[in-house]
């Protein structure tokens, strides 16, 4: 049995005016970083035998201080780097309505057969992370590893990995908050949510 802790990275400079952050490194807020504080001060409460995180800096600061916390050294995997949102990276959904309508109204309509023009295939994005999950289930077979990655493609991940479609990704799972909690659970062959979007701070984080 393998349990994986998904995390979402913490809140970024991005997050007030919702611009689709894929590829560009954004930097935390300082709310952000008290989110990443928080997702240290759960591990070292609850334990986990690796942090593994994506190579982009809002994940990789998140992650520091839950591996601080467990003595461990943060592996980076560059499977687990956001989703490639081409032409839509950096743009609030408004702006993306003035440039190129049609091509949002058809990504809203289907996000995985109309992906946003430019951006990467959300299926070879949700195979990378699935191959990610699947080597990490291999070397930990009996361990907890905590991941922390980005928005769409944990949920893209999530999808792949209990059955549902990725074109219902928008929909079944609306909304990944920073820094909360989403469980996985392998347990001879078969995936099981176990949580989603629970919150990672078990006692006041200071400002």
């Amino acid at each position: 049995m393998t349990d994986f802790i998904l995390v979402r990275h913490g809140e970024t400079v991005w997050h007030d005016g919702n611009r689709y952050a894929g590829r560009t490194d954004v930097d935390l807020t300082s709310r952000g970083l008290r989110q990443a504080a928080a997702l240290g001060a759960w591990a070292a409460g609850e334990g986990a035998d690796a942090v593994v995180s994506s190579p982009l800096s809002r994940a990789r600061l998140t992650a520091a201080p839950a591996a601080e916390a467990l003595g461990l050294v943060p592996r980076v995997d560059e499977r687990l780097v956001e989703v490639d949102f081409g032409r839509g990276e950096g743009l609030t959904r408004d702006e993306m309505r003035e440039r190129f309508p049609e091509e949002l109204a058809a990504f809203l309509r289907d996000p995985v057969t109309h992906h946003l023009p430019g951006g990467e295939d959300p299926r070879a994005a949700a195979e990378r992370a699935g191959d990610c999950l699947a080597d990490l289930a291999s070397a930990f077979p009996e361990g907890r590893v905590l991941v922390v990655a980005h928005s769409t493609l944990v949920r893209l991940l999530l999808c792949r990995q209990l059955g549902i479609p990725l074109a219902d990704y928008r929909r079944v799972f609306p909304a990944l908050h920073n820094g909360a909690l989403t469980e996985l659970r392998l347990r001879e062959g078969q995936m099981s949510l176990i949580r989603f979007n629970a919150p990672a701070a078990v006692a006041p984080v200071p400002a």
